[in-house]
């Protein structure tokens, strides 16, 4: 198979994990042989959340503050004058992750500067905007080919839109994301000021998809239980506005009597940098990640590679790569079977099961792998770009 080059265009620079996702596939792209460039709009300037071994570029964007609509026009726009010339299109292959980065590339399809491209649907939101709803089709409905994370939404695409999707997955890369502490884990119990716990490990910030009222929830009953338990809320970085998710979250919090701050119940972290997550995921008892959607759940493979028993929806895509002794597997709609779970991951012979089992659903997730399945789909979208394109 010859190099191939490739854009891969995703929507933000922050760490979420559809755009972990397209640093780690483009450096397993790079490890095969290929020229893999992660593109992403860049209001701030400061380039992407972490080092990528492998080329990336920031694409000039202009803040918005305004509302969500208008967000997403502005980082389409974006895109639109980043790849206006022939020279910028220079690539064999063009891969969006998004929405943002799908219109602009179905937009440059109907311009003749690119023949088509790959979209990888990691999840599908659900939109009331009929402005965002159409956006989101119109980046699925006209791609050249069409890549799933799971098999649940390759299903949501063949039922919806009546067209096959791969099925690429997910990796984790077991020389970051590792069992074995370092200097970094007491430096980060230092941080945010950390007590003997258990810790809770919520990811994604307060977002109603990650369901962290009902971790709140949960974490209330627990706290009845072990009264030095902490809860710490990871991440948050959000094109999409969760204010008003936030502030139910924040009236939970208040009405259970859970005081948020450093060395406090509740530890809102904000962005984490990728360098601090495997001490993050290691200082924790226990990852809970009940969401109601996801497109994989990347973080549930790294919290098991470092040794974190991990509580997920007993939903897919969870149920289609995960068994029953990887993980606790928990409605999620109920607090009470979630805080039994959290109590669960903590007794000694449970947790240890949780840990062996989990390191193993992990390694068997490579990068690797992953950027292998991506071959087909792209060797097929840069014989597309030899022929004529078609408006």
């Amino acid at each position: 198979m010859r190099a191939l080059r490739i854009a891969i265009l995703t929507h933000s620079t922050n760490p979420r994990g559809g755009v972990a996702h397209c640093l780690a596939l483009a450096e397993a792209l790079c490890a095969l042989g290929h020229e893999a460039v992660v593109h992403a709009p860049d209001p701030s300037g400061g380039g992407f959340f972490r080092d990528a071994a492998g080329p990336t570029v920031s694409v000039a964007a202009t803040p918005v503050a305004s509302t969500t609509v208008d967000l997403v026009r502005a980082r389409i726009n974006d895109y639109l004058r980043h790849f206006a010339t022939p020279a910028a299109c220079d690539f064999d292959v063009f891969h969006a992750h998004d929405g943002i980065g799908g219109n602009a590339l179905a937009t440059l399809r109907h311009r003749r500067l690119v023949p088509g491209f790959v979209r990888t649907v990691h999840h599908v939101d659900s939109f009331s905007d009929p402005v965002l709803a159409e956006w989101q089709d119109r980046a699925i409905r006209e791609a050249t080919r069409l890549l799933c994370v799971s098999r649940t939404w390759a299903d949501w695409i063949r039922d919806d839109f009546g067209v096959k999707a791969g099925i690429v997955g997910n990796g984790v890369d077991l020389t970051v994301y590792r069992r074995e502490p370092t200097e970094a884990d007491g430096a980060l119990r230092e941080r945010w000021s950390l007590g003997p716990g258990p810790v809770v490990l919520s990811v994604g910030g307060f977002e109603e998809r990650k369901n962290t009222a009902g971790i709140i929830a949960a974490f209330a009953r627990l706290r009845e239980r072990h009264p030095e338990a902490q809860l710490v809320v990871a991440g948050g970085a959000s094109l999409l506005d969760h204010s008003s998710y936030r502030a139910r979250c924040r009236a939970a919090l208040s009405a259970a009597g859970l005081e948020v701050g450093r060395g406090l119940p509740v530890v809102e972290t904000g962005p984490v940098p990728q360098a601090d997550m495997p001490a993050l995921y290691r200082v924790a008892d226990v990852l809970a990640f009940p969401s109601w959607k996801e497109g994989f759940g990347l973080c549930v493979l790294e919290a098991m590679a470092c040794g974190t028993p991990t509580i997920v929806s007993d939903l897919p895509p969870f149920t289609e790569h995960l068994n029953r002794a990887d993980a606790l597997f928990v409605d999620p709609a109920d607090p009470d079977e979630l805080a039994r779970a959290m109590t669960a991951a903590l007794t000694p012979e449970r947790r240890a099961g949780l840990q062996s089992a989990g390191r193993a659903r992990a390694a068997a997730h490579s990068w690797r792998a992953c950027a292998e399945r991506h071959l087909d789909a792209y060797m097929a979208c840069a014989r597309a770009k030899q022929e004529p394109i078609r408006a």
